[in-house]
């Protein structure tokens, strides 16, 4: 078994746990978990320093995301513009593709978090070629972006045959996928992974730092993997309260992305 397999099977996905080791009450924890579901694979719980602070903020159930009045309902509007289940065709050149329904750690401030790791999250292989044909048959589509759940946490042949579908498709220009495996589970970018994504270049890949503290060694290394291979790297972050609304903490975050490409 792979050392990310392994991280992934030891997730804790029940706040009694931690809420105990940290001196709180698991109950109300627990009834956020499930409602909105809890993954904390042991790599991103070693990054926690404290209760509070901005990993745990992160990562950790808070019974506040009951009274969330945005991320009950689809923030984003993504399912009115679903031609096909799991695939979004907001903008005319580029669709959004769902290929995942599960992440490396659930982050509470997802805006796919009423689905994302619930039952009723259905990705199959119909809905895979569901989306693959519906991009076939529309030209204007010069730009696919794989997203989930997390789309690495497929396994590298799945992997390998969607991004073969999709780049056998001679209108599909660019593909990008969007992860946050490098910042929550970084052992999971492979030498074999790496193999498998060189081949379908020009391929972008966007992920998700929103903290100093979750730029590691490990996730260093996992990011110097992908660039050298030539797959350019972005990042997008979430301007969070008590994580990073800090002048001097975002300077530090953008410096240490720039120092890991």
């Amino acid at each position: 078994m792979d050392l990310w397999h392994k991280l992934l099977q030891d997730s804790i996905t029940d706040p009694t746990k931690l809420a105990r080791k940290f001196g709180l009450d698991p109950a109300p924890l627990r009834e956020v978990a499930e409602r909105y579901p809890m993954r904390i694979n042991p790599y991103y719980l070693s990054l926690i320093r404290e209760v509070g602070d901005p990993i745990w903020k992160q990562a950790m159930p808070d019974a506040l995301e009951l009274q969330d009045k945005v991320c009950h309902v689809d923030p984003l509007n993504e399912e009115d513009q679903s031609p096909v289940p799991n695939l979004v065709h907001r903008y005319p050149d580029r669709v959004l593709f769902i290929i995942s329904s599960t992440c490396a750690m659930y982050c509470r401030f997802c805006t796919r978090k009423r689905k994302v790791g619930c039952a009723d999250m259905a990705i199959s292989k119909d809905t895979i070629s569901g989306g693959i044909n519906y991009i076939s048959q529309h030209p204007e589509i010069r730009d696919v972006i794989l997203s989930g759940g997390d789309p690495l946490l497929r396994s590298d042949e799945s992997l390998d045959n969607i991004l073969s579908r999709l780049r056998a498709i001679p209108h599909v220009e660019i593909i990008r996928i969007g992860t946050r495996i490098p910042v929550v589970l970084p052992q999971r970018i492979t030498a074999n992974l790496v193999r498998v994504l060189k081949r379908y270049h020009p391929l972008y890949l966007n992920t998700h730092f929103n903290h100093p503290d979750e730029i590691t060694p490990q996730a260093a290394a996992a990011c110097a993997r992908l660039a050298n291979v030539g797959i350019p790297l972005g990042n997008q972050t979430v301007l969070m309260r008590g994580v990073n609304d800090d002048p001097l903490v975002m300077r530090s975050l953008m410096q240490k992305l720039l120092k890991i490409r």
